[in-house]
C-alpha cells in the first residue's frame, strides 16, 4: 500500500508527515475556533449557518499552503466577500439556475481578477449562494455579513496565529532558506524582468515574483558553490 502512496504524483517537491500533520491540525483549529465564534456572534438562527462550505476550501489554502499568493489576506477577504455579493445578486436577478450559477461564478472570477484578491473558494461562496436560491432569496445580502465575512475574517486571524505558533509567516514574506549560499556573482536581474519572464510564459502561476526571485537565486548561487567546490585545488 505504501508502495503505491509513494508512486502517486506529489503535489508538493517535499512534505514530510510532521508538516502535513502540522497542516491538518492548524485547519482543525482554524475550522472549530470560526464555528464555535461564529455560533457565539450571530446566535442561534435556524436558517443562517455556522459555517460555509468554501471555508473549508479556504483552510485548505491557509494552513497547507500559506506560502500561495491565493491565500494572502486579502485575496481570501476580498474574493469570499466580493463572490458571496455577486452569487447574491445573480439569485436576486437571474430566475435560471443554471445560468445563474454560470454567470455567478464567471463573473466572480473576473471581479477577483481584477481586484488581485483572486481566491479559488471565492467561486465556490458564488455558487453556494445560488444552490441555496430560496434561503438566499430570502436573505439576501445579510448571507454575504453572516456567515460569509464572519467566517473569513474569523478563520484568516486564526491562520495568522497558528501559522505564527508554526513558525511560519503569514501573510507571507519572501525569505532565504534556513540554508542559503551567498552567489559569487550577484544575478543583475530587476523586479521588471521577473515579471517580464511571468508574463511571458502565457499562464499564471501560483507563486508570487518575490519568492520565484528568492528561489532561482538560491539555485544559481548552489550551482555556482557547487561549480567552485569541484574546482577547487585538490579535488578531481
Amino acid at each position: 500500500m505504501l508502495y503505491l502512496v509513494r508512486r502517486l504524483p506529489s503535489t508538493f517537491a517535499r512534505l514530510v508527515a510532521e508538516e502535513w500533520l502540522r497542516n491538518a491540525a492548524g485547519a482543525l483549529i482554524g475550522i472549530a475556533a470560526t464555528g464555535a465564534l461564529t455560533a457565539l456572534i450571530i446566535g442561534p438562527s435556524p436558517n443562517l449557518p455556522v459555517l460555509m462550505a468554501p471555508m473549508g476550501a479556504s483552510a485548505v489554502l491557509l494552513f497547507a499552503v500559506p506560502a500561495s499568493p491565493l491565500a494572502r489576506p486579502w485575496a481570501v477577504l476580498g474574493g469570499n466577500a466580493l463572490s458571496a455579493v455577486i452569487g447574491v445578486a445573480t439569485v436576486l436577478s437571474v430566475p435560471s439556475p443554471v445560468l445563474a450559477a454560470s454567470l455567478a461564478v464567471g463573473a466572480a472570477i473576473a471581479a477577483m481578477s481584477l481586484l488581485r484578491c483572486l481566491h479559488p473558494p471565492g467561486g465556490a461562496c458564488a455558487l453556494t449562494a445560488v444552490l441555496a436560491a430560496p434561503q438566499t432569496i430570502e436573505d439576501g445580502f445579510l448571507v454575504v455579513f453572516a456567515p460569509v465575512v464572519i467566517n473569513t475574517v474569523l478563520l484568516v486571524i486564526a491562520a495568522v496565529i497558528c501559522n505564527r505558533m508554526l513558525g511560519r509567516s503569514y501573510p507571507h514574506q519572501a525569505h532565504a532558506t534556513p540554508h542559503s549560499h551567498p552567489p559569487v556573482h550577484p544575478a543583475n536581474l530587476t523586479e521588471a524582468d521577473f515579471d517580464a519572464v511571468l508574463a511571458d510564459y502565457g499562464e499564471v502561476l501560483d507563486i508570487s515574483r518575490k519568492d520565484l526571485e528568492m528561489l532561482y537565486i538560491e539555485l544559481v548561487s548552489r550551482a555556482e558553490n557547487a561549480n567552485n567546490l569541484s574546482g577547487s585545488p585538490g579535488r578531481e
